[in-house]
Order: C-alpha cells, then sequence, then structure tokens
C-alpha cells in the first residue's frame, strides 16, 4: 500500500511518522523539494485523487493548514485528527482518504497511534454509505435538499 505523505517542517514527531510508515511496510511518496503547507496538502490530495497513493497524510503546525489545502482537491476528504477514535471515525463515518495532524500539539506516540487507527480502518461503516455520498454532492443540490 502506498501513502502520500508530506509535512512543513520536520520534527521528532514527523520522524515517527514516517517510520512507523516504513516499519509498517507502507510505500511513503514524498513531494521533491520543500515547497509551502498549501502546495504539500494540493501535492498529497492529488496523489491519493491520481491513484498514485491509496491514502495520504499531511502535518503542518497545527494541521488545518494542510488539511483545508488538501480539502481544496476534487475527491479528497482530509480530516484532522489527534486521536485515534478521531482518526478511526474518520475513515468509518466519512470516508476521509487523507490524515491531517500536528507536528507541533501531538506528542510522537500518539501521532503514530493516530496514524495506525487511520489506515487500520480500511473500510467505511457500510450504514454511513448514503450520507458519504451526499459529501460528493455539488453545493447546489444540497442547496435544493435542504432549502
Amino acid at each position: 500500500m502506498r501513502v502520500a505523505f508530506a509535512s512543513d517542517d520536520e520534527n521528532e514527531t514527523t520522524r515517527a511518522v514516517l517510520k512507523a510508515l516504513t516499519d509498517d511496510g507502507y510505500e511513503v511518496i514524498r513531494p521533491d523539494g520543500s515547497p509551502g503547507w498549501p502546495d504539500l496538502g494540493r501535492f498529497v490530495g492529488r496523489a491519493v485523487v491520481d491513484g498514485r497513493a491509496d491514502y495520504g497524510v499531511v502535518m503542518c503546525w497545527t494541521g488545518t493548514g494542510t488539511a483545508i489545502a488538501a480539502n481544496k482537491v476534487p475527491g479528497v476528504r482530509a480530516a484532522l485528527a489527534w486521536d485515534p477514535w478521531i482518526a478511526r471515525g474518520a475513515r468509518l463515518w466519512n470516508d476521509a482518504n487523507v490524515l491531517a495532524m500536528s507536528l507541533k500539539r501531538l506528542a510522537p506516540d500518539v501521532a503514530v497511534e493516530v496514524l495506525r487507527a487511520f489506515l487500520d480502518t480500511p473500510e467505511p461503516d457500510p450504514e454511513e454509505a448514503a450520507n458519504i455520498a451526499l459529501i460528493e454532492l455539488p453545493d447546489d443540490v444540497l442547496d435544493d435538499r435542504i432549502g
């Protein structure tokens, strides 16, 4: 399985996440160079949507900026998670395909737990299929549904 990974800084937390990915047997796809966090989020999002990666992981100081940037790519469902329950729920109930985490506020061991909870949840909950399908609808269709 391939995971696209990008972070706008390197520290003990990002190194722990990368080590966990390689130790767990994932092929890691990374961008060339070190562009800013908006480009990193888009790089990961495009890698997932284009099929170069099965999932994506983005990290920035809060995780929010890279999540927003990744979500600009049609077909990406990036979720910011800070604990394993949130990460697992993002996969189960939202079919998230990109995990966003803070590289400043998560301890390395917690970040690895969050990563593994996300990647170890292979399928969304079938009972959420209708709701997940609604995420892909254009805004004007959603507006017609709710008034």
